[in-house]
């Protein structure tokens, strides 16, 4: 079992940035890869990035590609999406999962994610 929860998300203008943190507990981080998914209202959940558990490969949505960064520090169980040059249409609620598929070769669907945070806010005003 692995509980996880998202913090860093809020209020930010057009070409700002914040850092999304995933805090896992119960399990280590280690073994899992770790996506970041959103969903706007009215929208599809999307997925927004992961990043593997055997050699950290990531891999980014191409809506986010160069303005996004995962990362993890599995010392402190810890996963982070930097979002910068961030736009309104970012707006959305920021969740993150674990799978035990790693997402090094084959990017995970959200429905083969195991483990599910419960979201954090992120609103970008133009």
């Amino acid at each position: 079992q692995v509980q996880l929860v998202e913090s860093g998300g809020g209020l930010v203008q057009t070409g700002g940035s914040l850092r999304l943190s995933c805090a896992a507990s119960g399990s280590t981080v280690d073994y899992y890869s770790i996506g970041w998914f959103r969903q706007a209202p009215g929208k599809e959940r999307e997925g927004v990035s992961c990043i593997s558990s055997s050699d950290g490969n990531t891999h980014y949505a191409d809506s986010v590609k160069g303005r996004f960064t995962i990362s993890r520090d599995n010392a402190k169980n810890m996963v982070y999406l930097q979002m910068n040059s961030l736009k309104p249409e970012d707006t959305a609620e920021y969740y993150c999962a674990a799978t035990i598929i790693d997402c090094s070769g084959y990017v995970p669907t959200h429905d083969e994610y195991d483990y599910w945070g419960q979201g954090t806010q992120v609103t970008v005003s133009s």
